[in-house]
């Protein structure tokens, strides 16, 4: 240990003490797309003892300009992010436990993957799925860091529960779905990424070693291309009447329990549906069941059926399924109901 974290530990705020507490402490990245491949390589190559990489996605050559732990095989092969992400970490740092999770973060499943960590880091790309990890967060009493980027521009905050504001005292409602800008629709830049990234890691650094006094308070905004950096200080912004920090109702964790969640993913020309009771699929069998039917593509993790040139699912091991070639949830619906079944 003296050798591999020598300079982070004559780093005085962290120290051999610090580098202890990092050892012992347990961290979940939430997607694992910019700005988690970023976290998980900070926090791995720190030290920090557990990290679970959570994703629902496979690497896409257009990920590869800026997401930093894959590489052009991984796209061709289609590669489950979390599980390409864990190999390159692995080789990283051994003496890691890296626990890669191929699952999308629903209000089934949140509690499980993250209620039992010291820190939760937002690498997502969904307000639906950060007011999860907020309820999650708040509920359980686990402290979490905020990180968006888009463009060239990105945003941070770290949220303790019962001293700062959460989430939903921050910015209110979630957004409606598609009523922001994201990556798939105006681009971003990898620089931006990896600075929002660095602010989030060295928050998350600060939380395991128990500096809390250096916590930032504030929501930090930038924008790399046109020079500009600011922050609003937070501590001032808890709500009396917050559903979350404040009334504890936890809507998105508590969502309607029937049937599936399906959602349209915004830019993505893709829609996902997911069975609310455990449905795990035998890849191999669903592969021969659609061969005479267009092509098949199957590697460990998923399955491509190609329906057509412009329409393919794609099948889970957990079960998830996504209807590629459109956004319209009537159109998907059919076609998850014709080939897989409701």
């Amino acid at each position: 240990m003296a050798e591999r974290y020598s300079r982070q530990m004559l780093f005085a705020p962290i120290g051999p003490a610090g580098q202890g507490k990092l050892l012992q402490a347990r961290a979940a990245i939430v997607g694992m797309g910019a700005l988690g491949t970023v976290l998980a390589s900070h926090l791995v190559r720190a030290g920090v003892g557990f990290v679970r990489l959570i994703d629902r996605d496979f690497v896409e050559p257009s990920n590869l300009q800026r997401q930093l732990l894959y590489d052009e095989i991984d796209a061709e092969q289609s590669v489950p992010k979390a599980i390409a992400a864990a190999k390159r970490l692995a080789a990283a740092n051994s003496g890691v436990d890296i626990e890669p999770r191929v699952a999308d973060v629903h209000p089934g499943n949140a509690e499980e993957l993250l209620a039992d960590v010291d820190v939760i880091l937002d690498g997502s790309d969904n307000y639906a799925v950060r007011y999860l990890i907020n309820d999650v967060a708040v509920k359980h009493g686990i402290p979490w860091v905020y990180g968006g980027a888009v463009s060239s521009r990105g945003t941070t905050a770290t949220i303790i529960p019962g001293e700062t504001p959460c989430l939903a005292c921050l910015f209110g409602a979630a957004p409606p779905r598609g009523s922001t800008d994201t990556c798939d629709t105006i681009g971003v830049i990898g620089p931006v990424v990896s600075v929002v990234a660095s602010y989030q890691a060295t928050e998350a650094l600060k939380l395991l070693v128990g500096d809390y006094e250096r916590i930032s308070r504030s929501i930090v905004h930038l924008d790399l291309w046109n020079n500009q950096h600011s922050s609003i200080d937070s501590r001032g912004m808890r709500k009396p009447d917050c559903p979350a920090c404040a009334l504890k109702q936890f809507d998105h964790l508590h969502a309607e329990d029937s049937g599936e969640w399906i959602e349209s993913l915004c830019g993505r020309d893709s829609v996902q549906i997911v069975p609310k009771q455990s449905a795990k699929l035998d890849l191999s069998a669903w592969a021969e069941r659609f061969k005479p039917l267009g092509r098949v593509e199957l590697n460990p993790f998923l399955l491509k059926f190609h329906i057509d040139e412009d329409m393919r699912l794609v099948l889970f091991a957990d079960g998830r399924v996504l209807i590629q070639g459109t956004d319209d949830l009537t159109t998907a619906k059919s076609l998850y109901s014709r080939y897989i079944g409701m």
